[in-house]
Parts: C-alpha cells; structure tokens; sequence
C-alpha cells in the first residue's frame, strides 16, 4: 500500500463530517435557479410576444441575446474565478443576473414604443448571460476543492442534473404564476429569489479551509483523494503560480486539442436540444 493510499484509508476509518454535501447541495439549487431564469422569457414568451407585438424572428433575435453574452463571457468569467475565488464571483453572478432578470419585469411599461421595448429586452438577456457566464466553471472549481477523485464524477452529475430539473419544477409554477398574475410576475419573482439566494450562498459557501464547521478528518480524507483544498486560499500559491492575465496564445492551444474538438462538438449537440426545450418548446 503506497503513502497515497494509506493516508486515504487513515482518513476514511475517522470520523469526519460530511460539509461537502451541503456544499453540493447549495451548487444544486443555484444551478437549478440559473436554469430556471433561463427559461422564464420562454414561460412569459407567448403573453409578453402577443402584448408588444413581437413576431417570431424577432423573438428568435431575443432568445439568441444570451447565447452570444454567455459565449463572449465565458473565458472572462473563468479568469475572474481563478483571479478572485468561486465564493465572490459566484456571488456576484448570482446577484447580478437575477438584477437583470428582475428588470425585465419593467419591460410592461415601455409597450407604448415596441421598438425600444425589444432593444431593451434583447439588452437584459444578453447582459443575463454575461452574468451567468462563471456558472458552470464555478461549479467545477468548487467541486474540484471539495471532493476526492473517486466522489467527484458523482458529484458533477449531481449539479449537472439541476438544469434538467429546473424545468420539471419551476416550468409549471412560473406557467401558474403568468397565468394568475401576468407575465412580468415571473421576471420580478424569480429575480427576487435569486437576489436572496445571493444572500444565503455567502452565508453558507466556504472553501474547504475557511469552513467553520469542518473537522480535520473530513479535511484529510479530500485532500488525500485529490481534492485541491487549497485552491481559493490566500497565500497559499506561489507569485510563480498566480492567475496570469487572458492571453490570445491560450486559445490556440483550446482550439488545436484533438481530444477538446470531440468535448465541443459533443456539447454542442447536447446544448442544442438542451436550448430548444429551455426556448421555443414551451412557446
């Protein structure tokens, strides 16, 4: 039996806490939120269309808006992870896309100008997917500090499964609540929940080494496994091994991976179904 695997089983035979679930289960709910802001334009589509006067081009033009912030923001909002931590970033994204989902709820009282009302719209999605841009990325990062190896497969399935289960829970309720209180109620609820949610992720989302109520034994059991403990905490890098500024060299080397061509072209197909159930198959 090598170091490696000694110090793990050590571990593994000492009581230890589980706080790792709960930060899994904290990833869970955020992302069924995202998720579920998402779709809110497809659930409010047919009633908010029908009252502005927006044809089915157009609203294509406006479900496409946050596809093209997402995409833009992506390597940025990675950047802005491995720079500032997942704890703040994620924070501020949450906040901050559940602001603009909040806004869109304004949009009602511009149906005097449709022009400026579909500007203005198109401008909140895409500035929704700006903001949601550091999501996924997080989730991994998260992930990766928190779980040993052999847990982390799991794990990722887990959180990756909360975009399949926004729609099972939230398309109904926000369907009821357009129905009852009219399609703007579905922006403004959601954004609302979201903007608390920022609240409760603060409060309860640490690293593995600031948690304050993970034992030593739980610590040593991840760590032991691969978990990268150390990942968000100060000074615990090197200056030589610090977050370096974007550069256009690492795109390159994205794009000429032979074995990262299969992952997109495999996501690719994947998000293309994914979007049309979370656009125009609720309208």
């Amino acid at each position: 039996m090598n170091t490696a695997t000694a110090s793990l089983a050590q571990a593994a035979s000492a009581t230890r806490t589980k706080k790792r679930f709960a930060i899994l289960a904290m990833l869970f709910i955020v992302t069924t939120i995202n998720y579920a802001d998402r779709a809110t334009l497809s659930i409010a589509g047919p009633a908010l269309s029908k009252e502005l006067g927006i044809d089915a081009v157009t609203m294509g033009y406006v479900f496409s808006a946050f596809g093209w912030s997402y995409v833009i923001a992506q390597l940025p909002g990675g950047w802005l992870l491995d720079r500032y931590g997942s704890k703040t970033v994620y924070a501020a994204s949450i906040f901050i896309w559940s602001v603009f989902t909040l806004l869109q709820g304004g949009i009602s009282f511009l149906t005097a100008t449709a022009t400026t009302a579909v500007v203005v719209l198109f401008a909140l999605r895409f500035l929704v997917g700006a903001a949601e841009a550091p999501s996924f990325p997080a989730n991994g990062r998260i992930v990766a500090s928190w779980f040993p190896a052999a847990e982390r497969g799991t794990a990722s399935a887990i959180f990756n499964s909360a975009q399949y289960f926004a729609t099972v829970l939230f398309a109904p309720l926000m369907g009821w609540i357009t129905h009852s209180y009219g399609w703007p109620a579905v922006f403004v609820v959601m954004g609302l929940l979201g903007i608390v949610l920022s609240v409760v992720w603060l409060k309860t989302v640490y690293t593995p080494k600031t948690h304050p109520t993970v034992n030593q034994a739980e610590l040593d059991y991840i760590a032991a496994g691969g978990a990268l403990v150390h990942m968000d905490q100060p000074g615990t890098q090197s200056r030589s091994f610090a977050p370096e500024s974007p550069k256009l060299g690492y795109i390159k080397q994205l794009l000429s991976n032979r074995m990262l061509m299969g992952v997109y072209v495999g996501q690719y197909c994947i998000t293309t179904l994914t979007y049309f159930f979370l656009t125009w198959f609720p309208v």
